[in-house]
C-alpha cells in the first residue's frame, strides 16, 4: 500500500469515528461506497418527504394543507447548502422544533432511528446532487 492511500485511508477512517457533525472538515461526498449505502437510508428515511431525487415537495415554498411549511429541495436549489455540516446533522438527528422556537413545520428528528454516522452518510449521499461550485462554496462553510 503506498504512502498516499495509508494517508488517505486514515484521513477516511477518522471522519468515520467523528459520528457527529461537529468536527473541524466537512462531511464529504467522495466515500462512493459510503454514498451508495446511504442512498439507502435517504430513501427509506427522507424521500417520502423530500423527493425521491432531492426534488422537494410541489410548491415547496408554500404551505400545506395543515398550514406547515413543505419540504424543500436538497439537490443545491433551496437553502440547505447555506447550512454548515453541524447545524444540518443538528435538523436531521433533532428537528427543527427543537431548534426553532415557534416552529411551523413537519421535520422532526430521527435521532431514535439514525446514528450520527447514518445521519452524516446521508448529508454525504445529499451532496452528490448540488453542483460543484456549491458543493466547494459549502465546504469552506462548514470548515
Amino acid at each position: 500500500m503506498s504512502l498516499k492511500s495509508i494517508i488517505f485511508l486514515s484521513f477516511v477512517l477518522s471522519i468515520s469515528s467523528h459520528g457527529y457533525a461537529d468536527n473541524h472538515f466537512s462531511i464529504l461526498r467522495d466515500a462512493k461506497k459510503q454514498v451508495e449505502l446511504s442512498k439507502i437510508l435517504y430513501n427509506k428515511n427522507c424521500a417520502s418527504c423530500h423527493g425521491n431525487k432531492l426534488e422537494g415537495a410541489k410548491d415547496w415554498q408554500s404551505l400545506d394543507e395543515d398550514g406547515h411549511r413543505k419540504a424543500p429541495p436538497l439537490n443545491g436549489t433551496a437553502h440547505t447548502w447555506h447550512h454548515p455540516d453541524k447545524l444540518l446533522h443538528q435538523i436531521i438527528k433533532l428537528g427543527l422544533p427543537k431548534l426553532v422556537k415557534d416552529y411551523q413545520g413537519k421535520m422532526l428528528g430521527f435521532e431514535n432511528k439514525l446514528s450520527d454516522k447514518d445521519i452524516n452518510s446521508i448529508l454525504a449521499y445529499i451532496k452528490t446532487y448540488w453542483p460543484k461550485e456549491i458543493y466547494q462554496r459549502h465546504i469552506k462553510t462548514s470548515k
